[in-house]
């Protein structure tokens, strides 16, 4: 689930260049792919497998991001990817009812038509902007387009249960 060349490509250009002096920082693109690691599995950073930078790198190198705003813009521009390809259909989302919680309410699942073919990783891209640990993280970011996805009149959606 890293990042595929295509994908780095279009993001590389955001990263700001390394600085001449001092410590050498590590690969962002390690690094991004840590992150959505994160965001794509809701798990804790200190649980960031080893084949990624150390966590503290990563969360830290993700406040930065979404401070500055470059997570924003990463994510827009893999988002637009998707929707250029073809991969993310607004109209064709739909909530998956196989998994509600049933303690302290109903929880909802939302479901990206895969792609024809094995588990793409443009749908797995798309996965971060629709999941549940990702959904609440996206608004504390008051990130313009996450917000509007979630007022889509097609998208709207009602608690289960």
């Amino acid at each position: 689930m890293e990042l595929t060349e295509p994908q780095w490509k279009i993001v590389e250009p955001l990263f700001p260049p390394p600085k001449a002096t001092g410590r050498p920082r590590r690969d962002d693109r390690l690094v991004l792919e840590g992150v959505l690691w994160v965001l794509r599995t809701g798990a804790r950073w200190k649980d960031l497998p080893g084949r990624f930078p150390p966590y503290q790198t990563c969360h830290r190198r993700f406040q930065q991001w979404v401070r500055s705003g470059l997570l924003d813009r990463v994510l827009q521009a893999l988002y637009e990817d998707l929707v250029e390809r073809g991969q993310v259909k607004l109209d064709e989302w739909f909530i998956d009812g196989s998994f509600v919680l049933a303690k302290g309410g109903a929880l909802l699942s939302i479901t990206v038509p895969e792609a024809r073919g094995a588990r793409s990783w443009q749908s797995r891209t798309a996965m971060v902007y629709l999941s549940l640990s990702t959904s609440p993280l996206l608004h504390r970011m008051k990130l313009p387009w996450s917000i509007a996805l979630s007022t889509l009149p097609s998208a709207s959606i009602t608690p289960l249960g």
